[in-house]
């Protein structure tokens, strides 16, 4: 059947409203052109400049240096022949997995206590945000302190308690420092995991826990079925927050540890910073900064395939 032409009235419509949300759409673009301009400033051409000089040899410790082009050359000394960013590649991965690890765990044990009703709720809410609200270097240099091989009072602790015999290096030993770098990492940002869980789990509605505990489900039921979907894209928030903190920590080892002893909590931030700042080696320092953005955008891209929101089109296959 052939279809009926339309009216003309109604085509004029129709146009005048094609033409319509021309208008509009050019607008808005006009609307959001600062933003996108103020964005491509801070974001892409740093990283495209960084990317630039990295094509280069630069050594600006001795004065006159021609620069070299060496294309990819920076890329590939770092891939088959920098054993130094290999070992920071190593501390920087076992720093994010433990340290995401006990801070999902620790974060999530916080936040379900502080998502139930009891008195003084509000003052533990505001305590436990103590250690995110202190900056790093004061967080980094009352650690070192609290690790003291002579008067700290970790080693005391431990030798009262008697799980240790004689009191230990804990930032001067090489087996012993990263977890003490660990440790100090987790206790600062395991506050900021928590609170955006706790908020996460304030905007699930009550009603579901009550049909559920109906139902006969069981906490573990209720948290499993209920709590954990729900808070899957603030938990997303929370890692990824965390795992970008983690490949940039540079703050907490230089004071804490200094990177050593000898290499070994070197993060990638810090020996990318030496690499520049110390060594003067723009190009070779700017090629390390670009793969760590590049390893950075990967983990990124995995955590969001893990924790993110199923698609709308999956849910309604499933149903």
């Amino acid at each position: 059947m052939n279809a009926v032409p339309a009216h003309p009235p109604v085509r004029q419509a129709i146009r005048r409203l094609s033409t319509q949300e021309v208008l509009e759409a050019r607008f808005a673009l006009v609307l959001v052109l600062p933003a996108v301009f103020a964005i491509f400033l801070v974001a892409f051409y740093p990283l495209g400049h960084a990317f630039w000089l990295s094509l280069w040899k630069i050594n600006l410790r001795f004065a006159n240096t021609p620069w070299v082009f060496l294309g990819l050359g920076n890329y590939f000394d770092i891939l088959t022949d920098d054993a130094r960013w290999l070992n920071a590649l190593r501390v920087t991965s076992t720093i994010a997995l433990t340290s995401l690890t006990a801070e999902f765990i620790l974060g999530m044990i916080f936040a379900l206590v502080m998502n139930q009703a009891f008195r003084g709720r509000g003052l533990v809410r505001v305590a436990i945000l103590v250690p995110w609200a202190l900056t790093t270097v004061v967080s980094a240099r009352m650690w070192q302190v609290i690790y003291h091989a002579t008067y700290g009072v970790f080693n005391r602790l431990l030798y009262d308690l008697g799980i240790i015999e004689a009191y230990k290096p804990w930032i001067i030993s090489p087996f012993f420092t990263i977890w003490a770098m660990i440790g100090a990492d987790v206790w600062k940002t395991t506050p900021f995991v928590a609170l955006l869980l706790t908020a996460g789990m304030q905007m699930i509605p009550a009603e579901l826990y009550e049909a559920a505990a109906i139902d006969g489900a069981t906490a573990w039921d209720r948290f499993w079925r209920i709590t954990f979907p729900l808070i899957r894209p603030t938990l997303l928030v929370a890692l990824l927050f965390r795992m970008i903190d983690v490949f940039r920590m540079l703050d907490l080892p230089i004071v804490l540890t200094g990177g050593g002893p000898g290499q070994a909590t070197e993060t990638l931030s810090l020996y990318t910073y030496r690499v520049i700042f110390t060594d003067l080696k723009f190009g070779a320092g700017s090629a390390l900064a670009v793969t760590t953005f590049l390893i950075i955008l990967c983990t990124a891209f995995v955590f969001i395939r893990m924790l993110g929101a199923p698609v709308a089109g999956s849910e309604a296959e499933e149903r």
